[in-house]
């Protein structure tokens, strides 16, 4: 045993460094993207401002244009009121007014497609930044753990059920991180977006629908983009960390679940329940929706189903859960063999997550017929709510 005690610590000690030289060199990509990100966001705030103002001008030179060419026909048309040098500066006035028409339309299109350009930017850079954090965030947590006690590290490793309350704290780590996202999302982009969504009726109420019928098409287009972006916002906020999880449980949250997945797809879906339900520690939960989730999610993109059935069973130790669809199925012998076609690599990812709380997941599936996805989860951990 102390053989073993002095291994594991050389390899987790060296885990360690390897991980905390990753965590400061995320650290650094984070500072530098969000130095760059408040770069262009300045950026972005002077092109918004140089567009408006280009936009204005654009307006202004068609007015004087529009009345430089009424004049240059009136003195064209009238030789006893004016004469030839009155002719020549109105010709000359009109042909200027043109030229710097034709630079500010250049302008404005260079400025637009440099707007669209930078707003693209900031989207990269905020996606890649939120990236970042969460790897930091699981480094944080996995650092915890191998920084802990030899002992109670060797104990973990030898007791299935400290396995279990280790995988119970990851998922903990990763929901709390995710409702922290949602929170976010939800404070910050979402109102944002809702904002913008107000604006753009300002300015659409604003415009002369006769001259700027090109500009208003392009804001209307905009509203519908921003509140297209708004309800993929609010959809994520639900995906993170449904509410209901936490104040209802798991059966309503996963009666919810299969209605509203019906109601996206079209799938006929139904949800039966055996047993009564017993509430469990918030991570069990959680780890028991994203499951069902995921199992959905492969039913609709890669079995082509037309049904789908959850089951689950409340027993006095352990949670069973059915997931069964009559799709398309496949040879389930070789689902680890196949690890990395997009196909199956959502069930390898279930059995992983399964596995960390010491659960059991069967697959029946042939070509032709359908899958079948048996889970059963042991609910004797000795692990607290958190």
């Amino acid at each position: 045993m102390d053989h073993l005690t002095v291994d594991i610590n050389r390899v987790i000690k060296n885990a360690t460094v390897v991980m905390e030289d990753s965590k400061y060199q995320i650290y650094e990509i984070c500072e530098s993207a969000r130095t760059e990100l408040e770069s262009l966001e300045q950026e972005l705030e002077h092109v918004l401002q140089e567009t408006m103002k280009t936009i204005d001008k654009v307006d202004q030179l068609e007015q004087d244009y529009r009345r430089a060419r009424v004049r240059l026909t009136e003195v064209s048309r009238d030789f006893v009121r004016y004469k030839e040098e009155d002719i020549k500066a109105a010709y000359e006035k009109a042909t200027q007014i043109q030229l710097d028409l034709m630079v500010y339309r250049e302008k404005e299109s260079y400025l637009k497609a440099r707007r669209d350009d930078l707003q693209k930017r900031v989207r990269n850079v905020e996606n890649s930044i939120e990236r970042a954090e969460t790897i930091a965030s699981q480094i944080n947590v996995v650092l915890e753990y191998l920084s802990g006690d030899l002992n109670q590290v060797t104990r973990i490793v030898e007791s299935a059920k400290m396995r279990q309350l280790l995988g119970l704290k990851i998922i903990l780590a990763q929901e709390d991180e995710r409702k922290r996202i949602a929170r976010e999302i939800h404070d910050g982009p979402a109102q944002s977006l809702a904002n913008i969504v107000l604006r753009t009726e300002i300015a659409e109420r604003m415009l002369n629908k006769q001259e700027f019928v090109m500009v208003q098409e392009e804001l209307i287009d905009l509203k519908v983009q921003v509140r297209t972006g708004l309800e993929e916002i609010r959809q994520i906020i639900f995906n993170l960390r449904p509410m209901a999880l936490d104040d209802l449980g798991l059966v309503p949250t996963l009666r919810k679940f299969t209605q509203d997945f019906e109601e996206k797809t079209k799938i006929r879906t139904v949800f039966e329940l055996v047993g009564k339900e017993t509430r469990m520690p918030s991570a069990m939960e959680a780890a028991i929706f994203r499951l069902v989730q995921e199992a959905f999610s492969n039913a609709y993109k890669h079995a082509s189903a037309s049904h789908v059935l959850l089951e689950i069973n409340f027993q006095p130790h352990q949670i069973s859960l059915v997931i069964q669809d009559n799709g398309v199925g496949f040879l389930s012998e070789k689902i680890e063999q196949d690890a990395g076609r997009n196909a199956n690599f959502g069930l390898v990812g279930m059995r992983e997550r399964i596995e960390l709380i010491e659960g059991r997941m069967d697959i029946d599936s042939k070509p032709g017929q359908g899958t079948k996805i048996m889970i059963d989860i042991p609910t004797t951990a000795e692990s607290r709510k958190e």
